[in-house]
């Protein structure tokens, strides 16, 4: 085998479509976009190591991991359970909780201090820029 696993990073912008009511909601149709973009990704992957003779390991250790400093949208993701402050949000943007329910897709809580794709996102005083750049590039 040419490596133990394999690591995927994907990364893009965009404006959201909708408006979100609370930063909650912003947050877990963020994670919901995320999730559209991982799991052809995945299919992807399993495909191109099938067509190369390479094997891929077995499904209960081949897991996607998405990191999420929301709580709000960590607990929704994770919970399927309808709030009265969470229950307007359109049923669209629950359609990958059954990849974590199954195991494949992992979403893990991070420390906003620890959130290394804020560098992309976010505007940032000097200090904590280099702090995530030191993160980022592992220096």
């Amino acid at each position: 085998p040419f490596a133990e696993f394999v690591v995927s990073l994907l990364w893009h912008t965009k404006l959201q479509s909708e408006v979100a009511l609370s930063t909650t909601e912003a947050e877990y149709i963020a994670l919901s976009q995320s999730m559209r973009d991982m799991i052809p990704s995945r299919e992807l992957l399993r495909e191109v190591s099938q067509a190369l003779k390479y094997p891929i390991p077995d499904s209960s250790k081949a897991i996607s991991t998405i990191f999420e400093d929301n709580n709000g949208a960590l607990e929704l993701a994770k919970c399927p359970r309808m709030r009265p402050r969470t229950k307007h949000i359109a049923i669209k943007y629950h359609h990958f909780r059954e990849q974590i329910t199954s195991g494949k897709i992992k979403v893990e809580g991070i420390d906003t201090n620890d959130q290394i794709a804020d560098i992309f996102t976010k505007p940032l005083v000097r200090t904590k820029f280099e702090a995530l750049r030191k993160m980022l590039l592992g220096w």
